[in-house]
């Protein structure tokens, strides 16, 4: 997934990240339709850059959850999060927000609070999905890719959200990554493993695997930027009912 504040500082940064997301992420290009091994609901992830969503389109091309873009670091609000959020939720998607981590610019708690406040809560609703972190290749510096934190403070950087949400919403963050940022960055830690759920990225192909981090299975797949449905494509690893099950917190 892409970040996309405005700074100028970080001009440069911004182009770099779509080569990164591919070339250090192992992705290639989208395909336009899901894996043929995976039947799963379909669902997207969508920023900014999609602006103004037509949820009841995209739940007729087939879109059954998304997840939102709600904050990066802790001076970034997507400005079209209430129209993408609420939006979704009354073309009766499942939908849940997520946060893009900049671990060079603050502690992992206080940006869990800053996305916590400004939309990143879980209600046990059933049409809530659990707060997501996004944690993946810098994109404003190819030098520092894991944000010139070694592979011990990257995984402390993590338990820091992710207890964080934990205290603030009663839910363990849904953890999006790619298997070889997990290994890069995190020394493929296998500390979140069995409490924290897998939405991993992997493009191009008719599985996800191999998992980084001891995971077993993942719960959602992102395997194309590109398809029938508004930003990224993804997949739930279950029936409908089981992701409204999830959503409740089952």
């Amino acid at each position: 997934m892409a970040s996309e504040r405005t700074l100028l500082r970080r001009r440069a940064g911004v182009l770099a990240a779509a080569t990164a997301a591919l070339v250090l992420s192992g992705t290639t290009a989208a395909s336009a339709g899901p894996p043929t091994l995976a039947s799963g609901p379909r669902g997207n992830d969508v920023s900014s850059h999609q602006k103004y969503v037509d949820w009841g389109a995209a739940r007729a091309r087939g879109a059954r959850f998304v997840y939102v873009k709600a904050t990066e670091s802790t001076d970034y609000r997507n400005p079209y999060f209430s129209q993408q959020y609420d939006g979704a939720r009354d073309a009766g998607l499942v939908r849940g927000a997520y946060h893009f981590a900049l671990p060079d610019e603050s502690s992992g708690a206080r940006q869990a609070r800053y996305f916590v406040q400004h939309g990143g809560d879980w209600r046990a609703d059933g049409w809530t999905l659990p707060p997501a972190l996004d944690i993946e290749y810098n994109p404003y510096s190819k030098k520092y890719k894991c944000y010139g934190l070694g592979k011990k403070r990257m995984v402390r950087w993590i338990r820091s959200f992710s207890d964080e949400v934990k205290q603030e919403t009663g839910r363990r963050p849904v953890i999006y990554t790619t298997s070889q940022w997990w290994k890069l960055c995190t020394g493929n830690s296998r500390a979140f493993s069995s409490s924290h759920p897998l939405w991993i990225a992997r493009h191009g192909g008719s599985d996800p695997e191999p998992l980084p981090g001891g995971w077993r299975y993942w719960t959602f797949w992102q395997y194309g930027t590109r398809g029938g449905l508004p930003g990224d494509q993804n997949l739930f690893n279950g029936s409908t009912g089981r992701l409204r099950a999830f959503a409740r917190g089952g």
